[in-house]
């Protein structure tokens, strides 16, 4: 799982044309608290993952330090671009990976990159986001229930909402084993290829 690579998707929305109000800083600074209360019960998101090595029993352990770690990074970036540009053609136009931060990043690199990175493409007449996730935290469930929750806090613009489900943060495993999961490995170029 180290060598795959982060989870990444986006949604785009069209820039409201009869809302005289708009304004990408309010629409910016609204994700970025909701996101941050968002990150309240998804907090390991926020995390790094580290390795420890025992070189005399030839083994690793890697998980997430939920104390340390860069938090997720927000990016707030532009691009001279309509959305007709990136839905016209037959095949994903290659701009769309800038789109996210993560882009060929592996998991491994949640060691000294951020677990979760969300980029706000702003276009000529829409609205990129882009969020990459490691996929080490968690599966495609658990990276569109981040979404839903998100999308759940930013509508409530500042009112309480109750996270039902709550993201899972206990693991099963079976009797005997777990939650310890100790790789035969001392060097990350042993188990991470690229």
């Amino acid at each position: 799982m180290l060598s795959s690579h982060y989870i990444q998707k986006g949604l785009l929305f069209a820039k409201p044309t009869d809302d005289p109000a708009y304004s990408t800083d309010k629409h910016l600074e609204s994700l970025k608290e909701s996101l941050s209360l968002t990150l309240v019960h998804f907090y390991p998101l926020a995390g790094r993952l580290v390795t420890l090595t025992n070189d005399q029993q030839g083994e690793s352990l890697v998980f997430v330090d939920c104390k340390k770690g860069p938090g997720v990074r927000f990016i707030h970036a532009t691009l001279d671009v309509a959305m007709s540009d990136i839905l016209s053609p037959i095949d994903v136009p290659l701009v769309v990976r800038s789109f996210f931060d993560h882009d060929r990043a592996v998991n491994y690199d949640g060691h000294f990159r951020p677990l979760l990175s969300v980029q706000v493409t702003e276009l000529l007449d829409g609205v990129f986001i882009g969020c990459s996730m490691n996929h080490v935290l968690g599966d495609g469930t658990s990276y569109w229930h981040f979404w839903s929750v998100w999308s759940d806090i930013h509508k409530a613009n500042g009112k309480h909402v109750s996270v039902a489900p709550p993201p899972v943060h206990q693991r099963w495993f079976p009797d005997g084993y777990g939650p310890v999961a100790l790789l035969p490995f001392t060097r990350p170029d042993q188990f991470v290829t690229r």
